[in-house]
């Protein structure tokens, strides 16, 4: 293994009926004025929107609502909260939502606590230090949000779909309970479960393999992640099945799947990202599609390095015991892919109306955002281009 820092600041409440004691956990740290972030409605159809009202009323907190945040998260609702929550003197940010929710909530956070422009930290230009709190409630599970210190905005004037990571983003609070998904669409539970898996194989697959403990974390994740799934596409309203899908995403993207690996490849993540940024797909949708195509073609142009990786993974995650490895390799993808195509994901870019003709638009903007891009294999434009057309 090498050397790591583990720490999580934190806090999960986690179980039945918890999204009521927001308030409270706003109260214990003397917040009286907060900034509520929000998606389409979707929590006043369900009810948990009236829930956390009560709460704040309960404790006296005076809340102000910011409502609209999108799937794909864009900079000028960012903006637009960033200048209310000032204008309001807000002392904390509540996203109540899933990822998208969360990381708008963290790229206001970080915004208001400062006067810089924030997209200039997500280019890079400076470095976020400080942040209002963010006490948050989950109400999607996908992209571990609730648990890290990452934010991923778009930009829609430009297409750039970018990143910040910060210690100080980090939710202060995070309240998972798993009855609030209940009545999340089949589409939602299973791109969160591709988006869950994908994070994990990002560590999986960075090219580092001497970290037996993690290995064997890591698909205990993704098996517990396509069991619960299955279940869930029958079963919406299993309690069980929402507890461990829940828990097992955001263990996929709190760090302890890091740990002892170094930092991931994250190539399929910037890929998809320039697919979800010019075209607007779902992230779990873009993810199911690139992210087989990845790993046929670093295994194909790595075999030396790939093929223990891919043979370990078909081993733990699948039950694939083939005697010869490349084989083996082989069907851990299939395998894969398989699955995405039998929870109903699309697995090429056809399914979602792109084709050869979009792939240099897509390569200008992944070229523009960074390339270089991975760490198990260093991906240059041409190799990028290898992948899409592998997506076909």
């Amino acid at each position: 293994m090498k050397d790591f820092v583990f720490h999580n600041p934190t806090k999960i409440v986690f179980g039945r009926g918890k999204a009521s004691v927001i308030g409270d956990e706003l109260s214990l740290d003397g917040h009286k004025r907060v900034l509520m972030i929000y998606g389409g409605g979707s929590i006043k159809r369900n009810g948990t929107y009236q829930t956390v009202v009560e709460s704040f009323k309960r404790n006296n907190i005076e809340h102000f609502e910011i409502s609209g945040v999108k799937p794909n998260p864009i900079l000028s609702k960012v903006k637009e909260a960033i200048s209310f929550g000032r204008e309001k003197a807000v002392t904390a940010v509540v996203p109540v939502g899933g990822g998208s929710v969360y990381d708008s909530a963290k790229a206001i956070a970080a915004g208001i606590a400062t006067d810089n422009d924030i997209w200039e930290a997500f280019l890079g230009k400076w470095k976020v230090k400080s942040a209002l709190p963010i006490y948050g409630i989950l109400t999607i599970s996908a992209t571990g949000s609730e648990m890290n210190g990452n934010a991923v905005i778009t930009d829609e004037k430009t297409s750039e779909k970018r990143s910040i990571s910060a210690s100080v983003i980090y939710p202060r609070v995070s309240i998972i309970d798993p009855e609030i998904q209940f009545t999340l669409p089949k589409n939602q539970t299973v791109n969160g479960a591709v988006d869950a898996i994908s994070h994990v194989c990002e560590y999986f697959f960075n090219g580092y393999s001497e970290s037996f403990i993690q290995d064997h974390i890591a698909a205990s994740i993704i098996r517990t992640i396509i069991s619960s799934t299955e279940v869930l596409i029958d079963e919406p309203q299993n309690y069980e099945a929402r507890a461990q899908f829940a828990w097992a995403a955001t263990l996929a993207l709190n760090g302890i799947n890091a740990a002892g690996r170094g930092s991931g490849d994250w190539a399929s993540h910037q890929i998809e990202h320039s697919l979800s940024g010019l075209y607007d797909i779902p992230h779990g949708v873009g993810l199911s599609i690139i992210m087989p195509a990845w790993m046929q073609y670093v295994l194909d142009t790595e075999p030396s390095s790939m093929t223990p990786r891919f043979d370990l993974f078909a081993k733990l995650v699948f039950d694939s015991v083939e005697k010869n490895s490349m084989t083996n390799a082989h069907n851990a993808i299939q395998k894969l892919k398989n699955w995405f195509k039998n929870i109903g994901q699309p697995v090429s870019l056809t399914e979602v109306g792109l084709s050869e003709k979009h792939i240099p638009q897509i390569l200008d903007n992944i070229e523009h955002i960074g390339l270089p891009t991975g760490k198990a294999k260093k991906l240059y434009r041409d190799d990028v281009e290898k992948i899409l057309k592998l997506a076909i």
